[in-house]
């Protein structure tokens, strides 16, 4: 039996919230990460100057029937700091990837990454039944595979000259992985380093 097609839900934790994403949350989001080079250094396009730019970017996700993607909402001051997506969803192949991934610069190193992943990977493999989560990044974005690597995932290569950057140059793609065999020891890896602080 295929794994479930994963659906707009609220998943919330100690630090963050994740909520279906709308436009209802662009003020916040600009706030959080507009206008950040950091930010958006690997985002794939210019970064976005005003609150309007930025939405055109977030409704490139909502516009994308095959994207599942969440506000992240820090509890503390109730304000969305970021968005994540579940996309290239297969529950036939029991896999899907988690992407689109931002954060504002103000949160990176923080609990939000570890408790949003923690959240996102739970439903993936516990609820929905996935049996396979993969990342993909560009390979010049060391942070980022820091980052996943931290998760618990594993790198499995790289897909050389496989995007086209908005700069005209080509970025070769990173590939991480996560299987249903691995993920226990990886959940209590990740709950321990959220009670570490």
């Amino acid at each position: 039996m295929p794994a479930k097609t994963p659906a707009p839900v609220t998943l919330t934790g100690r630090h963050v919230r994740l909520e279906p994403l709308t436009r209802h949350h662009l003020s916040d989001l600009f706030a959080a990460g507009g206008n950040d080079d950091a930010v958006w250094q690997w985002q794939g396009g210019p970064t976005p100057r005003t609150e309007a730019e930025l939405g055109e970017k977030l409704d490139t996700i909502l516009d994308n029937e095959a994207y599942v993607a969440f506000a992240v909402i820090l509890l503390e001051s109730g304000r969305a700091i970021g968005w994540t997506t579940y996309l290239d969803i297969s529950p036939i192949d029991e896999r899907l990837e988690i992407g689109w991934t931002w954060y504002g610069s103000a949160y990176w190193r923080s609990a939000v990454n570890t408790e949003s992943k923690l959240l996102l990977l739970t439903h993936a493999f516990e609820d929905l039944g996935m049996g396979r989560v993969q990342w993909k990044t560009d390979h010049m974005n060391q942070r980022s595979q820091n980052a996943i690597a931290r998760l618990g995932a594993r790198p499995e290569g790289v897909l050389r000259r496989h995007r086209l950057r908005p700069d005209g140059t080509w970025r070769d793609s990173v590939y991480f992985s996560m299987l249903k065999d691995e993920w226990p020891e990886a959940k209590q890896r990740l709950g321990e380093r959220l009670e570490r602080g």
